[in-house]
């Protein structure tokens, strides 16, 4: 076959097609009489269900007794029942092809599960055996734990995590969300009790969203909901006061010394907000052009033009009472000062000149397209669901959020960043070799110094 003439070669980007629309099935919200919240969405495109099963309690209501058993007590209640041991649940699951898993983080504990409809209440009456009646057997329990520690050893030797878990600290002092995991000595010291005494105190129906998308009627699925999980128990949760969050005032400097270090991890941070506030659009839209996409100014300045680093990112991180911004990148030890001083420049940028609106368009069009993308999955849908309802978000949040998204402008933008981009109080965490990396880290202030156990040198 000819080629083309050279004069009829495409040489432009086509123009973006208007974005679809997306119709909202109904999603009927119900709460049983014990207390158990339920979610339900038709989704016919394959024959399969996804469902979650949320408790609005995880790591942070025991941080200060006992981080990460929120955590455990998940991994351990997917490991047996009254009625069925380890190996049962497994054989279950293939037989109904099935999934099933359970976590926790720092406001949550869930169990996830999907399967095909055709044995959706045998799946239910699982995740209600799990709910209700795990048997935490003490093996399973200490297979755990000893896997928990062995996690703890190697994360102490990440500078990733080390760099979290300083900024998290920072950022949060005494709040449960300045502890992001536990030592290996709390995890020696903890018992299997523990785990029980929080199943039974915060897996509690007036504690739990059930989110359900697929391939379902609504009224019959809510009927099956209703025989399985009606007769469990009614329990409410109340939450505890937590301590204040510390005064933040002027940039300060974290180095964590990891003697050896061929490569420097570098997070930069202050305190925002949450979703459930007026800014969060307007934030995430900064962040999006800040340093939350691949082709974000960040990126462009620090991966592209100086290579500094492979990934630089940014990010807003909303947790249900607070929310925090941060800025990280791992690059070479002999760049952390000059990676520094663009991370700044990129920020003051921000902060005082008006994005344009070629750029604009751009992070508009970029986060109103990823967001319909993570709907196209039941998967997708049915954790957007759950966000809106566990934040108490608006009725109509996520029908309108590609409309509000596109609507923002580059005051917005300018607006957001110079209120929650704060760089004159920012924290500084650099994880690396003191030797190589005290004297650069002193020209942003003076370095506080720690060890990789979180001890101050």
């Amino acid at each position: 076959m000819a080629s083309a003439p050279r004069s009829e070669i495409q040489t432009t980007v086509p123009a973006l097609s208007p974005a679809r629309p997306v119709i909202w099935p109904p999603r009927p919200h119900t709460t049983l009489s014990n207390g158990l919240e339920v979610v339900l969405v038709e989704s016919h495109t394959i024959p399969k269900f996804t469902g979650q099963l949320f408790f609005r309690s995880g790591n942070a209501v025991v941080a200060a007794t006992a981080p990460g058993i929120a955590d455990m007590t998940a991994t351990v209640v997917r490991t047996g029942t009254t009625a069925r041991a380890s190996r049962q649940i497994e054989e279950d699951l293939r037989r109904m092809g099935a999934d099933l898993s359970s976590g926790a983080g720092a406001d949550t504990s869930v169990v996830s599960f999907a399967g095909l409809v055709d044995f959706s209440n045998d799946l239910l009456c699982l995740v209600a055996e799990l709910t209700q009646q795990a048997s935490f057997p003490a093996d399973e329990f200490e297979r755990e734990r000893r896997q928990l520690i062995e996690g703890l050893r190697i994360e102490r030797a990440t500078p990733g995590f080390l760099a979290s878990e300083r900024m998290r600290k920072v950022l949060f002092g005494a709040h449960p969300y300045g502890t992001i995991s536990p030592t290996e000595a709390q995890v020696e010291s903890y018992r299997l009790d523990q785990l029980k005494d929080f199943y039974r105190q915060y897996y509690r129906p007036g504690n739990a969203l059930l989110v359900m998308v697929g391939d379902f009627s609504p009224r019959a699925m809510l009927a099956q909901i209703e025989s399985v999980f009606g007769s469990w128990a009614a329990g409410k949760v109340d939450e505890a006061p937590n301590p204040a969050l510390p005064e933040l005032h002027g940039r300060r400097v974290h180095l964590v010394h990891l003697p050896g270090s061929v490569q420097t991890q570098i997070v930069v941070g202050n305190r925002a907000i949450t979703r459930k506030h007026p800014d969060w659009l307007r934030l995430t839209l900064a962040n999006s052009i800040y340093g939350g996409a691949f082709n974000s100014r960040l990126v462009m300045n620090i991966r592209e033009q100086k290579g500094y680093t492979y990934s630089p990112r940014s990010g807003v991180h909303p947790l249900r009472q607070h929310g925090y911004f941060t800025i990280s990148a791992a690059v070479r030890n002999d760049v952390v000062a000059a990676t520094l001083t663009e991370i700044f420049y990129e920020i003051d940028r921000m902060r005082s000149t008006p994005v344009g609106e070629e750029e604009l368009a751009d992070a508009r069009n970029y986060l109103s397209g990823l967001f319909s993308l993570g709907l196209a999955t039941q998967d997708g849908l049915a954790g957007q669901l759950a966000t809106s309802t566990l934040e108490r978000l608006p009725e109509d949040y996520l029908e309108t959020y590609r409309e509000r998204i596109l609507a923002l402008t580059a005051a917005d933008v300018l607006a957001a960043a110079q209120k929650y981009f704060d760089s004159a109080n920012a924290q500084i965490v650099i994880v690396g070799d003191r030797a190589q990396l005290e004297t650069q880290a002193a020209l942003f202030g003076n370095p506080e110094v720690y060890d990789a156990q979180g001890n101050r040198i």
